[in-house]
């Protein structure tokens, strides 16, 4: 039978795409040489606003894979084809486009006669030109190593349901504080350690750790999440509306220490990379954020509102618009750069983000309708149904009424993320 939809998934998926927009038109802006004090500060303090964006997506994914595999493990050679062509095709599909866009306004690609293609083999791996890429990488290799995350929860689960000391409730809590200990620590070590380390290692364990974002152990404990979600959606949700006045609490303690940390640690110029996400402080506010946001989308279930239903939009077509919002960003930032925006910087962000929303889920939209897009945005179009006039149907004992599982599938449910 079909798994009912869990309408708030989609939505968090919305608020989450909208988040790493804005964290992208902010870093278009922030940098400018022209940009005055005011607009530095207002786009810093918006920034750490949206931080939860990226991790969010992390703990999508491992709810969505968990959920649809609660009770049965993955055929393996099946799971890992239908995942290659709805994540990994359109990721190849539009390096290829982002190394292609910025080099047709580089007089020298057309003179140079051959193309260097070594360059675009290396955006497969280390993406520059779709610099947002790097996070179909990581993310993929959750969907590799599935079966080995799938085979470890269910013996977690297993152990859990034969203890007798304590209620499964408190075994739960005790290993999910438990890993996020062990996930902090890492992040310690990330942020203060591992760049040094990287001097005194050899090959290939230097730039292993130097591009330690790309890697799915940087990011393990939103997917642990995901899972926990995903195994126990009604309590999931009762816990997120319980604790919501302590996540709100904390949520604003760090959200004032990272902006009070990055102005302090900053020069002339705002240094965002001091709330990288791999770091101890900005892990606490992601956390506050996803599970403050979870909770207010619980408060809101069965309400039906435009907002609820624009989010859902949003999410649906999040993955698409993820992919081609950059591009949007260089086509916007083509026009802005040679402009003197001094004064102007936040409202010109502001105005760069809604644009670039717009036409980025536009765009997904309506390759979402077009054959093959699957492999662009990661969607299979809704096939039309058509109606057979020679049959007469009895209305009242029509099947429609009962629709088979195959007729309900709707345009986005095949969600990568």
């Amino acid at each position: 039978m079909k798994k009912p939809r869990i309408t708030e998934w989609t939505e968090l998926r919305g608020i989450a795409f909208l988040a790493i927009v804005m964290q992208h038109s902010i870093a278009e802006y922030i940098y400018r040489a022209d940009i005055e004090q005011p607009d530095s500060i207002m786009l810093t303090m918006i920034y750490h606003l949206t931080r939860f964006g990226t991790p969010t997506f992390v703990f999508l994914s491992g709810v969505m894979l968990f959920y649809h595999h609660r009770n049965t493990k993955p055929e393996y050679p099946r799971f890992i084809r239908k995942r290659f062509g709805d994540i990994y095709m359109p990721f190849v599909v539009w390096t290829l486009i982002y190394w292609l866009s910025v080099r047709i306004f580089t007089p020298a690609f057309w003179l140079a006669g051959i193309p260097d293609f070594r360059s675009l083999i290396r955006e497969l791996f280390i993406p520059q030109t779709g610099y947002h890429l790097w996070f179909v990488i990581m993310v993929f290799q959750f969907y590799i190593l599935f079966p080995l995350f799938w085979t470890g929860a269910k013996a977690i689960q297993r152990r859990i349901q034969n203890t007798s000391r304590f209620t499964p409730m408190q075994v739960i809590i005790g290993l999910i504080l438990f890993a996020a200990v062990l996930y902090a620590l890492l992040m310690q070590w990330s942020y203060y350690n591992m760049g040094g380390w990287t001097e005194s290692m050899s090959e290939p364990w230097s730039t292993l750790l130097q591009y330690r974002s790309y890697s799915w152990v940087m990011y393990w404990f939103y997917f642990l999440l995901g899972a926990v979600c995903a195994w126990s959606v009604d309590s999931w949700r009762s816990w997120t509306t319980k604790i919501l006045p302590w996540t709100i609490c904390l949520f604003i303690g760090m959200y004032i220490w990272l902006g009070y940390d990055v102005l302090r640690g900053s020069g002339d110029v705002v240094n965002l990379n001091i709330s990288t996400y791999l770091k101890p402080t900005t892990f606490l506010i992601i956390m506050a954020q996803m599970f403050m946001m979870y909770g207010f989308l619980v408060l809101m279930r069965g309400k039906d509102t435009r907002f609820q239903r624009l989010l859902a939009w949003i999410g649906r077509y999040s993955f698409g618009g993820y992919l081609v919002h950059a591009l949007v960003i260089y086509a916007i930032a083509y026009v802005t750069r040679p402009l003197q925006l001094s004064g102007w910087h936040l409202p010109v962000t502001l105005l760069s983000f809604l644009v670039t929303v717009g036409i980025a889920l536009a765009i997904s939209w309506a390759l979402s309708k077009l054959p093959g897009s699957r492999f662009t945005v990661g969607l299979i179009r809704k096939p039309r149904l058509t109606p057979n006039p020679s049959a007469t149907v009895d209305k009242r004992n029509s099947p429609e009424r009962t629709p088979s599982p195959g007729s309900t599938r709707n345009p986005g449910t095949s969600e990568p993320f």
